[in-house]
C-alpha cells in the first residue's frame, strides 16, 4: 500500500506539578485512598491492592509503585473502551486505540477493531495483563497481547497497573509491568446503564448498554453473577473531516520546491526543506486512470478521454498539487473502523466450609469489526496496442498501446470484515488449611477464533487475462485468450510476471491460467471512472476467507500464609507464597487458498502459520516485617520473589525481584525493588512462516537522505552503488542527480516492492532489568492527603526487534560498515541501484533504556460550610529516558520527546505528561472536570533534526501541545436511579497542523448521555 505519514527549571517543574496519571501510585495505601475518594459507596478497607500473592498485614505499605483504578473512575471518563480510557496515562501512552486499526492507519488487517495496552512504550507483548491475577487468551495471532476489547467495561471493579517488577509474582512476560483487571464479586441486585455518544458534527457515534445481575444465597456463603454487555462504534471516515482546519490527510509537509536537495551539499540551511501544503495528489493517477500513450512517463489523457492535467509536481514527492490526479485526502479510508461486540459473563462461587470454596467464571465474546482502507491501483500498467478499449476510446492517439496508473475505487476497494469469538473458562478451590496457611488452585481455557474477509483482492492471472481486451473479428470485445489459438498480450510482452513464476515457460512465451477455464475470460475495461463492467469486476475480484485460532491452558497452584503459629520477627510474622503454573499456548493461521498459492495481485504468497509452547514453573515469594512501631521505624520490611521458569522453546529461564519499604514515621513511606523480568519470543515471533510482502523504501542513499542519517551514511551508500557501478554523485546535463529514487515513480519510494516476511526458530529470551525507588507522604496533619513520587528505570536487552522494513534499510547504511546483518537482508538491482529484495526476520539484537519520574497527588477534603466533597487528583510523568538500540553496536535512538513521525515508535513520547481530575459531590449531584496533557513533541527526531536543522520550518519542528478538557455531571433522581452526560474535548481541540489526529483525534467536541438503574 502507498505509506501514510501519520503519527528553565521553572517551567519544567510546573509541568510535573500540573501533569496527570502516572503509574506510579503510592502503593496499598494509596490505592485504598484513591479508591475510597473515588466511589463513597466502597468502604477503603474493602480496597487491598498489594502488588503480591502473600496476604498484607494492615499497616504495611506495598514496595510497588501501583495505581488502583476504580469502575467509579472509568465511568466518569465518559469512555465505555477501556483502552481509550487508559491509554491517556503517561505509561499507557503507547496503548492501541482504535484509530490505530482504522482504514489505510493499520498496518495489519488482522488487528482491525482490536485495542491492546502497551505499557512505558516498550510493547503491547511487554505487557501482561490478566484478569483476577490469572492469564487471559491473546485477542492477536500468534502473540501473547490481550485484546481488551473482551474484557466487559461495567464489570470491571478496579484496574490495578504495577510496575516495579512484579513478574516474578505474577508471571514471566511482563519486563515493562503488570496490567491487572479485576472483576465485581459478591454482586447482589440489578444494574442497568445505557449510554449514546455523537459527536457534535453528528458523526462517530457510540452506543453502549450493560445489564448485571447478582445474587447472594446461602446465607452469603455463595454467590452467582450474569452480566450482558453491548458496545458499538460507527465507522469514522476520513472524509468526515477534510474541512476541519489546516489538518487531517488535506494537510502535509512535503518537500519544499524552492530547495530542490534537501539535506545536501545543495541545500541552503535558510531555506525549509519541507513547507506545508494543501490540496496534495497522488501524481499520475486517477480514479478512472491517467493513460501515458508516448510512454514518457506522463500522463497525457484521462481514462475519460480528455487531456490529462497534471497539476503542479511537487518535487522529491509522489504529489502534485491541483489536477486530475487522485486527492490524498480521501485515500486512506477510515479515522476509525466500525466494531460490535456482545460479551456475556457468568461467576459463581460456594463456601462449602472455610476449608473449601469453589469459585467458577465464564465468559463469551462475539464482535465484528469492519473497515474501508484504501483503493487497489495501478501503476503504469501496459495496455496492448490493439487493446479494445483504448482504440475504441483514442485510436490512432496510442497507436503503440499505453500506459495506465489508476486508482480502483469503483471495482476494487478493498474492506476488511473481522468477526471474533472468545471463549474463557476458570474453574478453582480456594480455602484455609490452617489460620495461617491458604491455598488456591485453579485451571484457566481459553479460545480465541477470528474469522476474516477481505473483498475486492484482484486475482492476477485472471485480471491482467481480463485486461488483454480484444476485438473477437465481429466487433464485439472478448479477452485475447478466449480466443483459439491466442496467448495473452502480458505472457508474450511482460515477461510472465503477471501470471507468476511457476506457470510462465520462457522457452515458448506462454503463460497458462491456472485459476479459470479457456473461455471465461470477462473483459474489463479501467479507462474511466466507474467503466469496469460489473461482471468483469466480480470476475477478477475475490473475497479471502481467513481464519485464525489461538487456545490457551494454564493450570495453577499456590499455598500462601505466615509464621505467625511458630515465629514472629519483631514486625510480625513472615508472609511467604510458593507456587507451580503449567501453561500451554496454540495458534494457527490459515490464509485463503489463493493467497497461499500467491495468486493474488498485490499480495504475496503466505503460508499457513502454527506453532505451540509450553512453560513449567515454580515461583516463591517472602515479606520480612523486620521492624514495627519502635522509635525511628514505624514500619521497615523487606522482601523478595523468584520463578523459574522452563519453555519448550527456549529452555530455563530465572526471574527474580527484591523489596523493601521504610517508614520512620507513619506520614512518610521509602520504598524500592530491584528485579530481572524475561520476556521469552511468541510465536509468531518463532514459528511464522516466510511469506512474501510488499512495502515501499524511501532510499536512505538519495541525495535528500544522505545527510540525515549517521556519519558513516555517505561514505556507506557511496561505496554500495558504486560496487553496482552507479555513482551516486552524478548529475545531467541540468544539474539533476542520475541517481534520484524520490523523483522516479518507478522506484521503490513510490511503487511497492516485494520481499519476505518470517519467524525465526532460534531465537532466545530478552531479559530486564528494572529499578524502582519512591516516596509516599501521608501527612497526618493533612487528611484526605496522599503523594507519592516513584522514579524507575528498565534495561531491557537481547530484545527481539522486528524491524520495519525502512528501519531495516537505514541501519544498513547507518553502521559502522556494510559488514553488517541488515545489509544481508536487502539486495539491490544491478541496473538501476534500488533496492529490489527484502527480508525482514525478528532478532535478538536491540536494546531500550527508559527512565522517569512517577507523581501522584490525591487530596479528598470536606470544607465545614456544607458545600460538598471536593477530590483533587493530579498524577504525571516525567520521561528522562528513552533510548532504543536497534542492533548490536547501532548507535542509540533517543525517542524522549519524540512524536509519532519523529520516532522509530509509532506513538509519541512526551517528556512531560499527565492527567488533572477534580470532583465535586453534593447530595445527588456529581461534577468531574477532567485535563489530559501532554508537552509538546516533534515531527522529525532528535538525530535528524541535529542532523538537518532546517527540515521542517522553525513554527512545525513541534508538534503542539495536547490540551484535552473534559466535563462530566450526574444527578440521582432517585434513591436507584442516576442521570449522567458530559462533553469530551469542550474546546473543540483540533489535531495540529498537517497532522492526521494528533495530539488529539480527529472527532472534535463530543456529547453523551446515560442511565443507571440500580434495583
Amino acid at each position: 500500500m502507498r505509506s501514510s505519514y501519520r503519527k528553565s527549571a521553572l517551567r519544567s517543574a510546573t509541568c510535573l506539578t500540573l501533569a496527570a496519571i502516572s503509574l506510579g501510585a503510592a502503593g496499598e495505601a494509596m490505592a485504598q485512598d484513591t479508591a475510597a475518594a473515588d466511589d463513597a459507596a466502597v468502604a477503603e478497607d474493602t480496597i487491598i491492592v498489594t502488588g503480591s500473592r502473600i496476604k498484607p498485614i494492615p499497616g504495611f505499605d506495598a514496595p510497588n509503585p501501583i495505581v488502583a483504578i476504580t469502575s467509579a473512575t472509568i465511568e466518569r471518563s465518559g469512555k465505555t473502551n477501556l483502552t481509550e480510557f487508559l491509554a491517556d496515562s503517561p505509561a499507557l501512552l503507547g496503548s492501541t486505540r482504535s484509530i490505530d486499526n482504522g482504514g489505510g492507519n493499520s498496518v495489519n488487517a488482522d488487528a482491525v477493531g482490536t485495542n491492546f495496552l502497551n505499557l512505558r512504550n516498550l510493547g503491547a507483548d511487554r505487557t501482561l495483563v490478566l484478569v483476577d491475577g490469572r492469564r487471559h487468551v491473546s485477542g492477536s495471532p500468534g502473540t501473547a497481547a490481550v485484546d481488551i476489547n473482551t474484557i466487559p467495561t461495567d464489570l470491571v471493579e478496579r484496574v490495578d497497573v504495577l510496575t516495579g517488577g512484579v513478574g516474578a509474582i505474577y508471571g514471566a512476560d511482563g519486563v515493562s509491568g503488570v496490567v491487572n483487571f479485576i472483576m465485581k464479586k459478591d454482586f447482589d441486585g440489578l444494574n442497568l446503564r445505557a449510554q449514546n455518544t455523537i459527536s457534535q458534527r453528528g458523526d462517530a457515534g457510540q452506543r453502549f448498554g450493560a445489564a448485571t445481575f447478582g445474587k447472594n444465597f446461602a446465607d452469603g456463603r455463595g454467590n452467582i453473577t450474569v452480566a450482558y454487555e453491548f458496545n458499538e462504534t460507527d465507522r469514522f471516515s476520513q472524509s468526515q473531516r477534510l474541512n476541519y482546519g489546516k489538518t487531517g490527510p488535506s494537510y502535509s509537509l512535503q518537500r519544499n520546491p524552492a530547495d530542490g536537495s534537501p539535506g545536501s551539499a545543495g541545500d541552503d540551511p535558510n531555506v525549509p526543506d519541507r513547507v506545508l501544503m494543501t490540496g496534495l495528489r497522488w501524481a499520475d493517477s486517477s480514479p478512472g486512470g491517467a493513460v501515458d500513450v508516448d510512454f514518457d512517463g506522463l500522463s497525457d489523457y484521462t481514462g475519460e478521454g480528455t487531456v490529462y492535467d497534471r497539476g503542479t509536481y511537487v518535487p522529491g514527492t509522489a504529489f502534485t498539487i491541483g489536477g486530475d490526479s487522485t486527492p490524498r485526502e480521501t485515500y486512506y479510508g477510515d479515522f476509525v473502523p466500525y466494531t460490535r461486540k456482545h460479551i456475556a459473563n457468568v461467576l459463581g462461587h460456594y463456601e462449602f466450609s472455610p476449608a473449601l470454596n469453589v469459585y467458577f467464571e465464564g465468559k463469551y465474546v462475539k464482535s465484528h469489526s469492519d473497515t474501508l482502507s484504501q483503493p487497489s491501483y495501478d501503476f503504469y500498467t501496459v495496455l496492448a496496442p490493439d487493446n479494445f478499449y483504448l482504440n475504441e476510446k483514442f485510436g490512432a492517439l496510442a497507436p503503440g498501446g499505453a500506459l495506465v496508473s489508476r486508482d480502483n475505487f469503483d471495482y476494487a476497494r478493498s474492506k476488511y470484515s473481522l468477526n471474533r469469538e472468545l471463549w474463557r473458562g476458570v474453574i478453582g478451590a480456594e480455602g484455609d488449611l490452617s489460620d495461617h496457611l491458604r491455598y488456591d488452585v485453579s485451571f484457566v481455557y481459553g479460545r480465541s477464533t477470528q474469522k476474516s474477509t477481505t473483498t475486492n483482492a484482484r486475482i492476477a492471472d485472471r485480471y491482467y487475462a481480463a485486461l488483454d481486451a480484444v476485438d473477437d473479428g465481429t466487433g464485439n470485445v472478448t479477452c485475447r485468450i478466449n480466443l483459439p489459438g491466442q496467448t495473452s498480450f502480458f505472457s508474450e510482452n511482460y515477461g510472465g510476471v503477471p501470471f507468476l513464476p511457476g506457470t510462465y515457460d520462457p522457452a515458448t512465451s506462454t503463460s497458462t491460467p491456472i485459476t479459470f477455464a479457456p473461455g471465461e475470460c470477462v473483459p474489463l475495461n479501467i479507462l474511466g471512472n466507474g467503466s469496469p463492467s460489473p461482471e468483469a469486476a466480480a470476475w477478477v475480484s475475490a473475497t479471502l476467507h481467513e481464519l485464525a485460532r489461538l487456545e490457551q491452558y494454564v493450570a495453577s497452584a499456590s499455598i500462601s500464609g505466615d509464621t505467625g503459629a511458630f515465629f514472629n520477627l519483631p514486625g510480625g510474622p513472615v508472609g511467604f507464597a510458593i507456587g507451580a503454573e503449567y501453561r500451554k499456548e496454540k495458534s494457527l493461521s490459515v490464509p485463503d487458498p489463493l493467497r497461499q498459492a500467491g495468486l493474488l495481485a498485490s499480495y504475496g504468497a503466505s503460508t499457513v502459520d502454527r506453532g505451540s509452547f509450553d512453560v513449567k514453573e515454580v515461583y516463591g515469594e517472602v515479606r520480612l516485617p523486620l521492624l514495627a512501631n519502635v522509635p525511628f521505624a514505624k514500619e521497615l520490611s523487606a522482601g523478595g520473589a523468584v520463578r523459574f521458569s522452563d519453555y519448550s522453546t527456549v529452555g530455563s529461564t530465572t526471574t527474580w525481584s527484591v523489596n523493601g519499604t521504610y517508614s520512620p514515621i507513619s506520614d512518610i513511606t521509602i520504598r524500592g525493588t530491584y528485579s530481572q523480568s524475561v520476556r521469552a519470543p511468541n510465536i509468531s515471533e518463532l514459528f511464522a512462516g516466510a511469506s512474501t510482502g510488499f512495502d515501499f523504501v524511501v532510499d536512505p542513499c538519495g541525495p535528500e537522505r544522505l545527510a540525515e542519517g549517521t556519519s558513516t551514511r555517505v561514505a556507506n551508500c557511496t561505496a554500495a552503488l558504486a560496487a553496482l557501478g552507479i555513482d551516486i554523485n552524478a548529475k545531467d546535463g541540468a544539474g539533476n542527480y542520475l541517481f534520484d529514487p524520490a523523483n522516479d515513480t518507478t522506484s521503490p519510494q513510490n511503487s511497492s516492492i516485494p520481499g519476505t516476511v518470517g519467524g525465526n526458530a532460534n531465537l532466545k529470551a530478552e531479559t530486564a532489568k528494572t529499578w524502582t525507588a519512591g516516596l509516599v507522604l501521608r501527612p497526618s496533619f493533612l487528611p484526605g492527603f496522599t503523594a507519592s513520587a516513584d522514579w524507575y528505570n528498565i534495561n531491557l536487552t537481547k530484545a527481539i526487534n522486528y524491524a520495519q522494513l525502512q528501519k531495516v534499510v537505514d541501519l544498513c547504511y547507518d553502521g559502522a560498515t556494510l559488514d553488517n546483518q541488515f545489509c544481508d537482508l536487502i539486495g539491490r538491482s544491478s541496473t538501476n541501484g534500488y533496492v529490489n529484495d527484502w527480508t525482514v526476520l525478528p532478532l535478538n539484537v536491540a536494546s531500550y533504556k527508559t527512565a522517569g519520574l512517577d507523581l501522584t497527588v490525591v487530596y479528598s477534603f470536606t470544607p465545614k460550610a456544607d458545600i460538598g466533597t471536593f477530590t483533587l487528583r493530579l498524577v504525571g510523568n516525567y520521561l528522562d529516558k528513552l533510548s532504543i538500540v536497534p542492533d548490536v553496536g547501532a548507535e542509540a535512538e533517543n525517542q524522549v520527546g519524540n512524536g509519532p513521525n519523529g520516532t522509530v515508535l509509532v506513538y509519541p513520547a512526551p517528556k512531560y505528561s499527565g492527567n488533572l481530575d477534580l470532583t465535586w459531590t453534593r447530595n445527588a449531584v456529581t461534577i468531574n472536570y477532567g485535563i489530559n496533557w501532554w508537552d509538546k513533541t516533534r515531527r522529525a527526531s532528535a538525530a535528524q533534526a541535529k542532523a538537518n536543522p532546517d527540515y521542517f520550518p522553525s513554527e512545525y519542528m513541534w508538534y503542539k501541545e495536547k490540551w484535552e478538557h473534559n466535563l462530566y455531571m450526574a444527578v440521582d433522581v432517585a434513591d436507584n436511579f442516576t442521570l449522567y452526560g458530559g462533553v469530551d474535548n469542550v474546546l473543540d481541540t483540533k489535531p495540529d497542523v498537517g497532522a492526521v489526529a494528533y495530539p488529539v483525534d480527529a472527532t472534535g467536541r463530543s456529547f453523551y448521555m446515560g442511565v443507571k438503574a440500580k434495583l
